[in-house]
């Protein structure tokens, strides 16, 4: 019997654009594969999974190349890419769309907003729509509507089926209902190649968006009217705080709210009495507000976490992020955190994959470097900071991958892991899908 051919647009070590084709966002963890594969539809998907197990060589699957341990990348392997399958198509009727896996959040709202819809999501244009939603999907519209997987109608995706092969199959509420939960946060990569998702979309028009500032000397005043505000607001708005080096000397919330501005200024009173504040706010067209939170992502060396907050964080805590600060390896060193509750809780943490429903904010620890020499003192700043965080957070958003995690399976998915593992013996039992802090079957089929 013929072995299968790889299919679609296949790129070697040999050809000029190779260097191009292998880079993910995170630079200091460069990957060597042998073959990157761009598949163009869904055949080529299946192809590049039957060939992979015909011949026992080892896979990674990428879309948006943002994962942080570049667990989408690997050494002398095939790299699956499907970022070239972005067609996105929009019913108004139904007000659903289907998405290509490829389709980055940039092309998604572009597309959306045509129509006068979008789907809550994130805030980088570059990020992969997949990847985002298998882990969850947390944006500026996440307290009004939830988050991105909340949105998930179907899932289509080419599984490993038998010893060697590959075959197309959908889940949704009715069909395959068990691999549909572990989609809404079980994380990408782990049950199979996703192809398209089709989600319920929502109507929207013009937003108000704002930015408060602060300088360092209202560091912690700044930070506790945003925690004691942020989660408890209209559910309207949903907002940022971004934490900078004592060096960059800047304090900085943003947020978006479906409304008018004359509403959100009254909203935002109790940061406004706080300090010395510099307001900026306007009413914007939805498309203008996602550039306005878009992030820029560039690949770089950086080293990121996370974790959850459940209750607002002390005096003591508080003290804790600004020393870290104060101490900063570089100026860019950032604590980023977004406000959740509203929508995100109306689910529990056990009807869905995503565990950490009652979390009030998402906070993640960031810091980059320029010279190799570096590398080490700023990925020591970040555990460092999460450790002495560790009394008053709980847990880490799985999109937020950090290899450092030792009980990454708790931390991420809490009391659902281990029916995520029992999902993964159903639809992979010979853990064809793995990779660092993958869920594992049960028992692996040899």
């Amino acid at each position: 019997m013929s072995q299968t051919k790889l299919t679609g647009r296949i790129v070697t070590p040999t050809d000029p654009e190779y260097d191009i084709a292998r880079i993910n966002l995170n630079l200091s963890i460069p990957k060597l594969p042998c073959i990157i594969v761009f598949c163009q539809n869904k055949k080529d998907v299946c192809n590049a999974l039957k060939w992979a197990r015909e011949r026992h060589i080892p896979f990674r699957v990428r879309s948006g190349r943002h994962s942080y341990e570049n667990f989408s990348l690997l050494n002398d392997g095939l790299v699956i890419d499907v970022s070239e399958m972005n067609r996105i198509t929009v019913s108004q009727d139904r007000l659903t769309a289907t998405i290509e896996a490829g389709a980055n959040l940039g092309t998604v709202y572009k597309k959306l907003w045509k129509y006068g819809v979008t789907l809550p999501a994130g805030t980088s244009a570059s990020v992969g729509v997949v990847g985002l939603t298998l882990g969850g999907g947390i944006g500026m519209l996440s307290r009004l509507f939830g988050l991105t997987c909340d949105q998930l109608l179907e899932v289509e995706m080419v599984q490993a089926s038998g010893k060697k092969g590959a075959r197309l199959i959908r889940a949704s509420k009715i069909k395959n209902p068990d691999l549909f939960w572990a989609c809404h946060g079980g994380g990408g990569g782990n049950f199979g190649i996703v192809t398209s998702l089709t989600f319920r979309v929502h109507p929207i028009q013009n937003v108000s968006i704002f930015s408060v500032t602060w300088e360092w000397d209202d560091f912690i005043s700044a930070f506790q009217a945003w925690q004691s505000w942020a989660p408890y607001v209209d559910e309207h708005l949903t907002s940022s705080i971004e934490l900078f080096s004592k060096q960059r000397n800047e304090i900085e919330v943003k947020g978006e709210f479906v409304g008018p501005p004359s509403v959100l200024l009254d909203l935002l009173s109790p940061l406004l009495h706080v300090g010395s504040p510099t307001l900026f706010i306007d009413e914007v067209p939805y498309i203008e507000a996602v550039q306005f939170f878009n992030s820029g992502n560039i690949p770089e060396n950086f080293k990121r976490s996370g974790s959850y907050v459940y209750k607002p964080i002390p005096l003591k805590g508080i003290q804790v992020l600004k020393h870290f600060l104060s101490h900063a390896p570089n100026p860019s060193a950032s604590v980023w955190h977004q406000s959740l509750v509203g929508a995100v809780e109306d689910i529990s943490p056990n009807e869905t994959a995503y565990f950490h429903r009652k979390a009030i904010i998402a906070q993640e620890y960031i810091s980059s470097w320029e010279c190799d020499e570096e590398e080490e003192e700023n990925i020591q700043w970040i555990k460092n900071l999460r450790n002495a965080m560790s009394p008053y957070t709980l847990g880490d958003y799985v999109n937020w991958p950090d290899i450092d995690i030792k009980d990454w399976q708790r931390t991420y998915y809490g009391t659902n892991f281990s029916k995520l593992r029992a999902v993964k013996t159903k639809y992979d039992p010979f853990n064809v899908f793995n990779f660092p802090q993958s869920i594992p079957p049960f028992k692996c089929i040899k």
